[in-house]
C-alpha cells in the first residue's frame, strides 16, 4: 500500500471512529436526560390532605377548598389532592397516612390531631419518599416543612384585647381561662402569649386544658368555674378559640347573667362574628386562611418535585424531635365590632347577608353593616 493510500485508510478509520464515539456520547447524553426526566416529577402530582376535625368550621369550609384551589393553579390543573378528615381521632389519622402511603402519594400536608401521636406515621411516610408538610399544628417527627399562624402572637392578641375590654377591672379583676387541648402545641402556645399579658394583671380564678377543643366541654368548665367561683365574680373569659367562647357563653346566659362578662374567641367563625356584633363576645382572631393554605400547597408541590424551599420558606423553627424546619408563619389580626368591614368582609370570607340574619339585622344596622 503506498503512502497516500495509507494516509487515506487512516483517515477514514480515524472519522469512522470519531462518529461512532459521537454516536455513544449522544446516545450516553440522551439515556441521561431520560433518567433525569424520569426522576423528576411533573405537574401530575398526587398531594395527600389530612385535616383533624369537622367541629370547627375553618377546615372544610376555608382550608380545604383553599388548598385544592391552590394545588390546581400550581400544577396547571393536573395535580389531585386526596383528602381525609380524622373527625378528632387520633388512631383514625394514622391509618388514613398509611392509606396515603398505599396510594403513592407525591407529598402529605398533615394537621395533626395529636401532634405526639403522628410521629410514627409522618415517619413511616419519610422512609417511602413522602415530604410532609406540618400544616396549622407543628407535627412531631422528620417533618419537612410547616406552615402556621404566629400562634404565640395569638395568644399576646387575645390577651391584650380582653385587658382593653376590662378597662379599669383589669387591676385585680378574675378572670376564667378556657384554653385548647393539651394534644395540641398550638394551645400551649396560644396559653403562654395569653399569660404573658395576663399574669400579674388580673386574678386567674380558674384555668382548664378543654378536652379536644370541644364547645360541650368548655360548656361544662364554665358551669364548673361559675359554680367555684360564683357568677358575679368573674370579670372575663379568656377562650382560646370561638367554638369554646359559644360553649362558655351558653353557660354564663344560663347562670342568669343580666351583663356578659368580655369572652375572646379565635378563627373569626361565622357564629363567632356573629356574637360580635349582637355584643355577646368581644373579639376573635382573624387568620387569613388563604396565605396559609397557600404556603402549605407551594410547599407540598415543591417537595413533591424534589426542589428547595429557599423562595418559600424564609423562617424555621424546632419541633421536639426535628431542628431547623423550613417554615412560613403568617401574621394574625384582632377582631371586633370596630373592625369586621377591613378583614372578613374585605377579604370575602363571609358576605353581609350571611352574618346579618334577621336575628342580627338591627345589630347590624347599628354598626353599619349593609
Amino acid at each position: 500500500m503506498n503512502t497516500r493510500m495509507r494516509r487515506a485508510a487512516v483517515a477514514v478509520a480515524a472519522t469512522a471512529m470519531a462518529v461512532s464515539l459521537a454516536a455513544c456520547g449522544s446516545a450516553k447524553e440522551s439515556g441521561d436526560k431520560a433518567k433525569e426526566s424520569e426522576g423528576k416529577k411533573t405537574d401530575a402530582l398526587k398531594i395527600g390532605l389530612l385535616l383533624p376535625e369537622n367541629q370547627t368550621a375553618r377546615y372544610e369550609k376555608f382550608d380545604k377548598p383553599l388548598i385544592e384551589k391552590k394545588i390546581s393553579e400550581l400544577t396547571g390543573g393536573k395535580g389531585e389532592v386526596v383528602y381525609a378528615n380524622a373527625k378528632q381521632d387520633a388512631t383514625v389519622q394514622t391509618q388514613q397516612i398509611d392509606t396515603m402511603i398505599t396510594n403513592k402519594v407525591d407529598a402529605l400536608i398533615v394537621d395533626a390531631v395529636d401532634s405526639k401521636a403522628i410521629a410514627g406515621g409522618v415517619k413511616k411516610a419519610k422512609d417511602q419518599g413522602i415530604p410532609v408538610v406540618a400544616f396549622d399544628r407543628l407535627a412531631e417527627g422528620p417533618i419537612d416543612a410547616y406552615t402556621s399562624f404566629d400562634n404565640e402572637e395569638v395568644g399576646h392578641v387575645q390577651g391584650k384585647a380582653l385587658l382593653e375590654a376590662l378597662g379599669d377591672k383589669a387591676d385585680g379583676g378574675q378572670i376564667v381561662m378556657m384554653n385548647g387541648a393539651i394534644t395540641d402545641p398550638n394551645a400551649a402556645l396560644f396559653k403562654k402569649g395569653a399569660l404573658a399579658e395576663l399574669k400579674g394583671k388580673v386574678k386567674i380564678g380558674k384555668s382548664y386544658d378543654t378536652k379536644e377543643w370541644k364547645p360541650e366541654n368548655a360548656n361544662q368548665n364554665m358551669e364548673g368555674a361559675l359554680s367555684a367561683l360564683g357568677k358575679d365574680k368573674i370579670d372575663g373569659v379568656y377562650s382560646a378559640n370561638d367554638g369554646m367562647a359559644g360553649g362558655i357563653i351558653t353557660a354564663l346566659k344560663g347562670a342568669g347573667l343580666s351583663k356578659l362578662p368580655p369572652v375572646t374567641g379565635q378563627d373569626a367563625e361565622l357564629a363567632g362574628v356573629q356574637r360580635i356584633v349582637a355584643g355577646e363576645q368581644f373579639m376573635s382572631v382573624y387568620k387569613p386562611y388563604a396565605p396559609e393554605a397557600a404556603a402549605a400547597a407551594e410547599m407540598a408541590v415543591a417537595l413533591a418535585k424534589g426542589e428547595k424551599l429557599d423562595s418559600i420558606a424564609k423562617d424555621t423553627v424546632d419541633s421536639p424531635t426535628t431542628k431547623g424546619i423550613p417554615t412560613v408563619l403568617v401574621p394574625v389580626v384582632s377582631l371586633t365590632k370596630d373592625n369586621i368591614k377591613d378583614t372578613v368582609l374585605k377579604d370575602g370570607v363571609y358576605t353581609v347577608a350571611e352574618i346579618c340574619t334577621p336575628k342580627y339585622k338591627a345589630a347590624c344596622d347599628k354598626l353599619g353593616l349593609k
